[in-house]
């Protein structure tokens, strides 16, 4: 019996409970499962985590990354752990980690643009460097939300901070000077909408909104100085004197907002976009994008104003862990305020 009970903990120590899909699909593919919990490696840290937050890489990857073309789509191994996003609390460090201490409290955005993040679990073993100190004013469902959405706001209006090649364009991203700019957010409510629109306006922007009239309440408390109902009326038809334009949907449709810039203005789609190359040569604009990177000093700096309440991360909805596949049917709805965030107790 003690031998039975010893062999029993002894598995306890070693798995977790995760989130893994054995195939591509919708949402329906996601299995609650016991894994082996992550060994550390030299420069990582060992975080017992409280709060997953969701972002669309979550479920590009869950459907096979259909939305590149075949020869762009990366080799994704299978059982696979989705997620990027984490907060909670050091388990363990690696000999050569010195930034972080057995229970600090961190959040990050774990590995990414690289595979292997495996954030949807009880345990994640990240790069110290990818980590930052929570902040000591939120929660860690607050601060599992901040991450990604943080990030790609942050790199596109503040400070890219690295030097790595960019995939999307031949030239780095290069942000825009804000004090004093109007700037455009469209999908203004969304994950990283509701970050642009609090930091053009920490910049010292003139910021307009453009969401569904449902958000309006929540984008004005943010700081919004003008909202645009686009179910009512669209943006390009009303609006003409913009410095930048952030379109946090992109796609194909993006280059319908060169009709609001200035010339020499600025159109940043966040999600890969095109506008006519000739339209944009006249009007002098500067089109760019960037892919999102892992960062752990920049979300130390986005951490202090999170902390101070100078910017704040919205709620959308928290699932348990094991509910991981309502909250990819919750995202696959839209209209979505702010984040969702799986929960681990």
């Amino acid at each position: 019996m003690i031998t039975t009970i010893q062999n029993e903990k002894d598995i306890s120590a070693n798995t977790m409970k995760a989130i893994r899909f054995h195939e591509f699909g919708g949402p329906d593919v996601l299995r609650y499962e016991e894994v082996p919990r992550p060994e550390l490696k030299p420069g990582e840290v060992l975080v017992r985590v409280h709060a997953i937050g969701i972002n669309p890489p979550d479920w590009y990857v869950r459907e096979g990354m259909k939305i590149l073309p075949p020869e762009m789509r990366p080799t994704i191994p299978l059982p696979y752990i989705p997620g990027t996003d984490i907060s909670g609390v050091v388990e363990a460090v690696a000999a050569d980690v010195k930034d972080f201490s057995i229970g600090d409290d961190v959040f990050g955005m774990v590995r990414f643009p690289k595979h292997g993040s495996n954030a949807y679990a009880e345990y994640v073993a990240a790069p110290a460097s990818d980590l930052a100190l929570k902040p000591a004013g939120i929660d860690h469902v607050h601060a599992a939300a901040a991450p990604m959405s943080g990030l790609t706001a942050w790199q596109y209006l503040i400070d890219l901070g690295h030097n790595e090649p960019n995939p999307l364009q031949p030239t780095p991203h290069r942000p825009v000077p804000l004090s004093g700019k109007t700037v455009l957010i469209n999908g203004a409510g969304g994950g990283v909408g509701h970050f642009t629109v609090q930091l053009a306006k920490w910049k010292g922007a003139h910021v307009i909104a453009v969401a569904s009239g449902a958000h309006e309440t929540f984008l004005r408390e943010l700081g919004a100085d003008e909202f645009i109902d686009y179910t009512k009326n669209l943006p390009e038809d009303v609006v003409h004197d913009a410095d930048l334009v952030i379109d946090t949907i992109g796609g194909p449709t993006t280059g319908r907002f060169l009709r609001t810039l200035k010339q020499g203005g600025a159109l940043f789609p966040i999600f890969f976009g095109s506008a006519d190359a000739e339209e944009v040569a006249k009007l002098s604009v500067t089109v760019s994008m960037l892919q999102v990177r892992s960062n752990g000093s920049q979300l130390a700096e986005l951490g202090l104003l999170l902390d101070s309440g100078a910017v704040r991360v919205a709620i959308d909805s928290t699932f348990p862990l094991a509910d991981a596949l309502k909250a990819h049917e919750r995202a696959a709805r839209g209209h979505i305020q702010g984040k969702i965030v799986l929960t681990v107790v």
